[in-house]
């Protein structure tokens, strides 16, 4: 049996893929991968990337730089410019990540999905009643990244950061098994809800949640001159003041987990856009609907 082939029996065998991510000490090995990965040695660095490479599909022709000197270099990696082009249409907005479109609809109820049957309430997962109030009549859309995938995560829109609420938790696999078994998980995982207003079109509000999961935890925002990371017991409350152009680099996270996008009302999902979809940074998720136009 090849390397591929072996992969895939080990993905879609679930319960020991729910085994092996998740009945470990989810924290410390967090921890020590947090530690691990900053370790700087090129030669293992060498070895722990081809490591990597037994268990996803990791693609590196697109880094900025081909050689790196920790593991961290190489999850946080930058691309090569160009590669990620911003549709420039104020009507529309953007993905801010490489990712695969996971649960998504509209905000018509105190809950939102993340995965058939499972629901969770969207104020718990902001932490606020008023906010979830606020994105009624909106859509919620799940965007996950994989561990191969471009960590960083870029602003969808032209909007202005108003305030950064971090939440430390838990750290569950965040994958379509994890999330079939684990009631609220998002609720669970360490987050941040970074709330904004999309400042071309009317201050409309839009809310990202990235929420770390396994062997991530840590978070980095350019605007905050802190890391945001399991040691650093939350909720925090960080008033903001920081204004973003369309695809600005917002931060990125440790490895890869997920970011829930929260969107105002007249805002709709672009055609072929929906559950496992792959979509990329820059490429159109949402349009202004045409009769609000």
């Amino acid at each position: 049996m090849n390397i591929t082939a072996w992969r895939e029996k080990l993905l879609l065998n679930e319960d020991l893929n729910f085994l092996l991510t998740n009945r470990i000490p989810r924290v410390a090995a967090t921890r020590f991968m947090g530690w691990y990965s900053r370790i700087r040695s090129p030669v293992l660095t060498r070895v722990s990337i081809a490591v990597w490479r037994l268990f996803t599909d990791l693609d590196l022709s697109e880094a900025k730089h081909q050689r790196f000197d920790s593991l961290h270099d190489c999850f946080t990696r930058e691309l090569k410019p160009g590669l990620r082009p911003f549709d420039a249409d104020p009507a529309t907005l953007c993905s801010p990540s490489d990712a695969i479109v996971g649960a998504c609809g509209p905000i018509t109820g105190t809950d939102v999905l993340q995965a058939k049957g499972f629901p969770y309430p969207l104020r718990e997962l902001l932490r606020s009643d008023a906010m979830a109030q606020r994105m009624q009549g909106g859509r919620y859309t799940t965007l996950r990244l994989t561990s191969a995938m471009y960590h960083r995560f870029h602003a969808p829109h032209t909007l202005a950061v108003d305030r950064v609420t971090y939440i430390s938790g838990d750290t569950w696999n965040v994958n379509p098994i994890a999330l079939k078994r684990v009631q609220r998980l998002f609720c669970k995982n360490e987050r941040a809800v970074i709330e904004c207003r999309l400042s071309e079109l009317g201050n409309a509000p839009l809310i990202l949640v990235p929420v770390a999961a396994v062997l991530v935890a840590s978070i980095r925002l350019h605007w905050l001159n802190v890391l945001l990371h399991l040691r650093w017991p939350g909720p925090n409350v960080i008033p903001c003041a920081a204004s973003m152009s369309k695809g600005e680099e917002m931060g990125w996270f440790e490895h890869g987990s997920t970011i829930i996008v929260l969107t105002p009302p007249g805002l709709e999902l672009v055609p072929g856009v929906q559950s496992g979809v792959r979509i990329k940074v820059g490429q159109v998720l949402f349009q202004r609907r045409s009769d609000d136009v």
